[in-house]
């Protein structure tokens, strides 16, 4: 049995956390949209800068050693999804790594093929492959969710693949209600057709284990400052598609994948806090079961099980909570016995008030939420809510403690309370 989670300790790591406002801390909950990073993310990109900041591909010592931090944060990513370096392309962001490939995907479409894409899905895996099919006059075929649990329709994906299909998009998380897809059936189905199957786990890669292996699809999208990294993008492909496929690059840049793959000069401080990022969650695993978690990638499946497991219970006790508010109304998964089936992401709309409003009072009392659409504007729309502001996100993650999420329901609770009051 693993070591108790503790979150005392992981906070530590965190200087942002020791912000205060009106001499209480500040509770960041505004995880999904980026996450906090530890010092020692930091402090790594800053001795890069300050130590070995060279372009790589030199003779002198300081682009070789660019260069070995740029295979590091190659061989850190495929620790972190369970794939092999020469399968992980870098970019500047997951948009820009995901339309870069539509321009070749859209390569292989063809009058009358058909594109599916979800309503659950951040637009960066909407709009490239939507685009793609305009370009070459291809359809597209919408999967649609449940509404009363916000998941993902799988008959509905049943119904949109076909004969014609050569794409397939979907999220495997929702950065805008925290439903956890059936990733495994989606591609599952997808097999059944001629698609390349793109996964978006930029989402999900804060709250679970990834394994892009085992889960089958061709593509799948990270973004590390999601993860406790800085800004960048991240793209696994498999290696025999990369080799297939052709890149849109200048000359003379390289000819073999992955590096065919990247345009321009990849941002190596970046790619240096990606690997103290992983190795930072590595550390989490080793803590929690000891030595005995193995190498790194054995480390970090041990430390995102044991941040799944403590989430859960944040989960539990904001669904709980929100649960006894009448004036608050939860979009997505609501029973806390279905925790394993979303993250601890919540989109909420506050009696009458807009999300704006919300989110501005809970910021003036020292809580960081976000509102609007977060550029999942599909399920926005699905759900009536874009036209009058979208959503309050409210967003934990390992970092965030019990206190703090009674302290967000409690002045929720208050700000029901109030407007009933001015009623």
């Amino acid at each position: 049995m693993g070591a108790p989670f503790d979150v005392a300790a992981v906070r530590e790591r965190f200087p942002a956390l020791r912000r205060t406002m009106d001499g209480r801390p500040c509770v960041f909950a505004d995880a999904p949209g980026g996450t906090q990073v530890p010092e020692a993310v930091a402090r790594a990109m800053a001795a890069h800068l300050l130590e070995r900041n060279a372009n790589v591909g030199g003779t002198f010592p300081t682009s070789r050693e660019a260069g070995a931090d740029v295979e590091a944060g190659r061989t850190a990513a495929a620790d972190l999804l369970g794939a092999d370096p020469d399968e992980i392309v870098f970019g500047p962001n997951m948009t820009t790594l995901a339309f870069a490939l539509s321009r070749s995907l859209a390569r292989r479409l063809r009058e009358g093929d058909e594109v599916v894409v979800t309503r659950l899905d951040h637009d960066a895996n909407i709009a490239p492959w939507v685009a793609a099919a305009e370009d070459r006059g291809a359809r597209v075929r919408w999967v649609d969710v449940r509404e009363e649990d916000c998941t993902l329709d799988l008959g509905s994906l049943e119904r949109a693949l076909g004969e014609r299909t050569r794409i397939v998009a979907f999220t495997m998380a929702s950065n805008a209600v925290g439903t956890i897809t059936a990733a495994a059936e989606v591609v599952r189905a997808a097999r059944g057709t001629d698609a390349v199957v793109i996964a978006d786990a930029v989402h999900l890669a804060q709250h679970r284990v990834l394994d892009v292996r085992a889960l089958g699809a061709d593509i799948a999208f990270c973004s590390p400052y999601k993860i406790f990294g800085p800004h960048l993008g991240v793209m696994y492909a498999r290696r025999e598609l990369l080799a297939t496929w052709t890149p849109y690059k200048v000359r003379p840049a390289p000819g073999d994948p992955p590096e065919s793959w990247e345009t321009g000069t990849q941002n190596h401080e970046a790619l240096v806090g990606l690997a103290a990022a992983v190795d930072y969650l590595a550390g989490i695993g080793r803590t929690s079961v000891g030595p005995g978690a193995g190498g790194r990638r054995a480390a970090v499946v041990a430390g995102m099980e044991a941040i799944a497991a403590y989430e859960a219970t944040l989960s539990r006790r904001f669904l709980e909570g929100a649960a006894a508010n009448a004036d608050l109304r939860l979009y997505g998964i609501g029973d806390p016995d279905r925790t394993e089936e979303r993250t601890p992401t919540f989109a909420v709309r506050l009696g009458e008030r807009s999300p704006r409003e919300v989110a501005e009072e809970l910021a003036r009392r020292g809580i960081f939420v976000w509102d609007g659409n977060y550029y999942a504007l599909a399920i926005m729309e699905r759900l009536g809510l874009q036209a009058s502001g979208g959503a309050v996100r409210i967003g934990f993650c390992h970092y965030n403690t019990a206190d703090e999420v009674d302290r967000v329901l409690q002045q929720l609770d208050r700000l029901g309370a109030g407007r009933r009051a001015a009623s």
